[in-house]
């Protein structure tokens, strides 16, 4: 079955149930007379309803309709807000550097308004002490608080640990920029 929707002479039933164009219901017609009167009033008859018995038609400027239903879906796409999910892995025995270096990218993920899948990878023994793992994804999430909040809190999922954080919603996204050196002309060397 075709998605298009049908107009005027596409419409091959019998009868319609007609809707006038101002939205009065005028009732079950012959297609013929609903063709006539969209010609009279200089109309077309698009079918809305084509799943109803019998079919819903109504008398409509279809060129009208086309424009204004674009528009709409302009405007949807337009205030849709897409959501990605950024991930950061960590081990359980990881370093303070390490541990602040991967902070910061979390910090600098929600800044941007983007949710943050955060997964600790366990190996071997670790996988005895998962406290130690809960621990550091608690000590991460307290530590980002001003940026983002504990959307799924901390899940054993086999050797992995996750949790995902997501940025508050009153929080504007930011543009990431990096930040250059502060290059400072070197003095001339006396020759």
């Amino acid at each position: 079955m075709s998605s298009e929707t049908r107009i005027n002479d596409r419409i091959r039933v019998p009868e319609v149930r007609l809707v006038g164009p101002a939205g009065e219901q005028v009732g079950i017609v012959r297609i013929e007379d609903a063709l006539r009167l969209a010609q009279e009033n200089d109309l077309d008859l698009v079918e809305v309803a084509p799943q109803a018995r019998p079919p819903v038609c109504k008398l409509m400027d279809f060129g009208k309709f086309k424009y204004e239903s674009a528009q709409k879906a302009r405007e949807s796409r337009r205030n849709q807000q897409l959501t990605v999910i950024k991930e950061q892995k960590l081990r359980p025995k990881i370093d303070q550097h390490d541990y602040e270096t991967k902070k910061g990218h979390v910090s600098r993920f929600l800044a941007a308004g983007n949710k943050v899948k955060v997964t600790i990878m366990f190996r071997g023994r670790e996988q005895s002490r998962p406290e130690l793992g809960f621990r550091l994804l608690q000590k991460l999430a307290d530590e980002v608080t001003e940026l983002g909040f504990v959307e799924s809190s901390p899940k054993q999922d086999g050797r992995n640990m996750i949790m995902v954080l997501a940025p508050h919603k009153n929080v504007k996204p930011t543009k990431a920029t990096k930040a250059t050196k502060d290059e400072s002309p070197e003095p001339p060397a006396d020759a």
